[in-house]
């Protein structure tokens, strides 16, 4: 189940907040790894490290370093802060965290009887790498919008995993990600989805919440065996909460594998089957037989869901000015451009959700 090793930090590659990329010696050579300071410490080159090598050794695109789980001469100092929140639970390194709800947080009072979202849209996405495009969509129609991430635990476990997420975090693209169920690391931790989005609103003070999962995607090819289907769990919990959900289509010309070629099985199965609230649906207005396709299979969502047809002009070239790298399953924008349109045009009928 794990791959162990023991090693040595060569160097240090490059850190964000968070988390520390490493260069470190084992038997077998030198290989990519990745602290989480805030877990074990911050390694410095020369110390000895333990390892869990599995991910590396499966070649995994998302998650493929070497994960250091202890630095045994350089132990981090026991927390100091209150929380009594566990996640990662059962686990070796589980984690103790303070929730947004706790008794002993400043915003206990405001959310102990919290039950509304005000109407505040919802942004869910399938994979991690809709956040970006999503945000230049949103931001090329609506600029100065306070903007929360809900981070599902479908994907990595810490928020601080995310390059992206840290980088938008600092240019205030976001003003805060909110990790949900058994992720942590966000500025606010939350039990569920939905004191994760009470928590978005009445805390961070949000416009607009969009939720996915961390990064990384885990998937079977079967019909139900995927992370993504917490998305149509997510579109619930925005409408119980009086919310206003819109279901961001997956969609891909890049991806040539049938059952995600259009609009991938993952949108049609978590929106279509999962999803029991009614949702805005954007499907962009996309070009050629490519775009009669995505159209034509976004209508099996049209039992429930209010299909919205979303024009893509300018957002090309919003897509390019992105403050951060753009990519999903290795695919950059030009690679797969109709997965990052149709994620932008959610960020586009959002904005026209709040004038």
């Amino acid at each position: 189940m794990i791959r162990w090793r023991k090693g040595e930090v060569v160097r240090i590659r490059r850190e964000w907040p968070g988390a520390v990329e490493l260069d470190v010696a084992v038997p077998e050579g030198e290989c990519r790894a990745l602290a989480y300071p805030p877990l074990v410490g911050r390694p410095e080159p020369g110390d000895e490290v333990l390892l869990n090598t599995t991910a590396l050794a499966m070649g995994l695109g998302t998650g493929g370093y070497a994960m250091v789980v202890a630095v045994p001469n350089r132990l981090p100092q026991d927390p100091a802060g209150p929380g009594h929140l566990v996640k990662a639970r059962y686990t070796p390194l589980q984690a103790t965290v303070q929730g947004a709800d706790e008794q002993d947080t400043p915003y206990h009072e405001r959310l102990r009887e919290a039950d509304s979202l005000d109407g505040m849209p919802v942004i869910v996405a399938d994979l991690h790498s809709a956040l970006p495009p999503i945000l230049c969509g949103l931001y090329a129609d609506r600029p100065g919008l306070r903007v929360a991430y809900v981070m599902l635990d479908g994907g990595a476990l810490p928020a601080w995993f995310s390059m992206a997420a840290a980088r938008l975090r600092e240019i205030g693209w976001l003003a805060g990600v909110v990790t949900v169920g058994q992720s942590f690391g966000g500025d606010l931790e939350a039990v569920t989805a939905h004191t994760g989005l009470l928590a978005a609103r009445h805390v961070l003070e949000a416009d607009v919440a969009i939720v996915t999962q961390g990064p990384g995607n885990l998937g079977t090819g079967t019909k139900w065996g995927f992370s993504g289907v917490s998305a149509g769990e997510a579109v619930n919990a925005a409408g119980v909460l009086l919310g206003r959900p819109v279901a961001a289509l997956r969609v891909s010309e890049g991806d040539l594998r049938e059952r995600h070629y259009g609009v991938s099985h993952h949108s049609l199965t978590a929106y279509g089957r999962v999803a029991l609230t009614p949702a805005d649906v954007p499907v962009p207005e996309l070009p050629g037989e490519f775009g009669e396709r995505v159209r034509d299979q976004a209508e099996l969502l049209a039992v429930r869901h209010r299909l919205v047809s979303v024009p893509v002009d300018g957002l090309h070239e919003a897509l390019r000015e992105s403050p951060v790298r753009l990519s999903t399953m290795g695919r950059g924008l030009e690679e797969d451009l109709a997965y990052f349109l149709a994620s932008a045009a959610a960020g586009r009928l959002t904005a026209s959700l709040l004038e």
